[in-house]
């Protein structure tokens, strides 16, 4: 009969099992080989400059909330109609017109330009947006180019690797025929210089990854040593078509757009200055005792008649660089409607080449090697092999650098869109 254990006793164990394992699965997650998208978000999550572009918005929103507001009132203190010269030189009450007085004044500036402050200040908060939309982009760009930096090297290694048993062989095989009497020593050191160049290969790639781990650890942390398997370099995540054709919403052009908005923004508060603006005061007068005390009230409003040399200058200044901004996003346009046509060529044109290559072209030089050496243990001549070897090395490492290169125009393309979700 099996004996009845306590709920207690069963949680405490549980409990237990947890807290001994625990130590383990969080190390197989941080083992856990690192994605192409992983390695974006988190480098995104981490970067210092998309941290600073969140304070400027913060700021430029807090900016935006006092603007547009009526300026704090000023209070003045003060002694009116004292006298100074005889017969009551600086004796208080000997005029019935000398009184302490207190007032309160408000600035109020026009309408219009208050609109165009506050307009101005929107305009600046849409342009801290779009800075940090770029630097987003650029990040994605930049995080995304470190991982397919250590992938490539790792695909090249592999490539190298996968040549050393053929190396191994051919040296074998020109030892053999040299102790048979069929080879010579010239054909075990040409066999043995192959195989040790290979491995100068190998070693150099394994520094190069090694390099290409320390960027992308900077941007991701740990993690950086197992890379999972690549996405389809062969699609893009958007459709080519969309991309030729939603130029104007693609994170440079926000960027453009919301300057220009800016420049608009300006020109208004400028043209806006033209407006008169207002002040309105209030004033309290105690005099002597036995005389009454006395109220002021005062209106003033400012006359821009002089428009020609103060506002009109500022105005056209404005209107001038709204002007060019407007005609630098033309050209960023333009500039970035061709960028994208020769990306997508060239990504394509990649595309291409690497089909060729991996259904035509490398199993060819793997054959022809292959033959080579299979002729030479037959009795043949051994630089056959060696020219077919050294040929089949330039091939692979010809197909690694098309793989990284059309992955690099990938990645120009990929995040050309603003991203979707929440973002750090």
């Amino acid at each position: 009969m099996r004996p009845c254990i306590p709920r207690s006793s069963r949680g405490t164990r549980f409990l237990s099992l947890f807290l001994l394992l625990s130590p383990a699965i969080r190390l197989h997650a941080s083992q856990a080989p690192l994605t192409l998208v992983d390695a974006v978000q988190r480098g995104v999550a981490r970067a210092p400059l998309i941290r600073a572009d969140r304070d400027t918005i913060a700021a430029s929103r807090a900016r935006a909330d006092r603007a547009g507001r009526l300026p704090d009132p000023s209070m003045s203190l003060g002694i009116s109609n004292y006298p100074v010269t005889a017969p009551d030189t600086l004796r208080w009450g000997a005029d019935p017109m000398t009184m302490r007085t207190i007032g309160i004044t408000q600035e109020i500036p026009s309408e219009a330009l208050r609109t165009a402050e506050q307009r101005r200040a929107d305009a600046g908060v849409d342009v801290a947006i779009a800075t940090r939309a770029v630097t987003i982009e650029r990040t994605q760009e930049r995080v995304a180019d470190a991982w397919i930096a250590v992938w490539a090297l790792g695909r090249r290694r592999t490539e190298l690797i996968e040549l050393r048993a053929e190396s191994r062989l051919a040296v074998q095989v020109a030892k053999a025929r040299l102790k048979g009497g069929d080879g010579t020593a010239t054909d075990v050191l040409a066999a043995e210089a192959a195989a040790l160049t290979l491995e100068n290969r190998i070693d150099a790639v394994d520094a190069a990854r090694e390099a290409a781990r320390a960027e992308l650890r900077r941007w991701v942390g740990s993690g950086a040593n197992r890379l999972a398997a690549p996405p389809d370099f062969a699609r893009l995540p958007q459709a080519p078509a969309m991309l030729e054709t939603r130029i104007d919403r693609q994170v440079p052009m926000d960027l453009w757009r919301a300057r220009e908005g800016a420049a608009a923004a300006a020109f208004a508060e400028a043209r806006a200055t033209k407006h008169p603006d207002w002040s309105v005061g209030v004033a309290y007068g105690n005099r002597s005792p036995g005389r009454a005390d006395m109220v002021s009230l005062q209106f003033s409003v400012s006359l821009p008649v002089f428009t020609r040399h103060r506002q009109d200058p500022g105005i056209d200044a404005a209107d001038d660089d709204w002007r060019a901004v407007q005609a630098e996003h033309r050209d960023a346009r333009r500039a970035q409607r061709a960028a994208v046509a020769a990306r997508l060529a060239v990504w394509r044109g990649w595309t291409r080449r690497i089909d060729r290559d991996r259904d035509q072209l490398l199993p060819l030089a793997r054959d022809r090697a292959r033959t080579a050496l299979a002729a030479y243990r037959g009795g043949g001549s051994l630089q056959p092999w060696l020219e077919a070897r050294r040929d089949e090395i330039a091939s692979r490492l010809s197909y690694v650098d098309a793989l990284a290169a059309r992955a690099g125009q990938w990645t120009a393309l990929a995040y050309l869109m603003p991203a979707k979700g929440e973002l750090p």
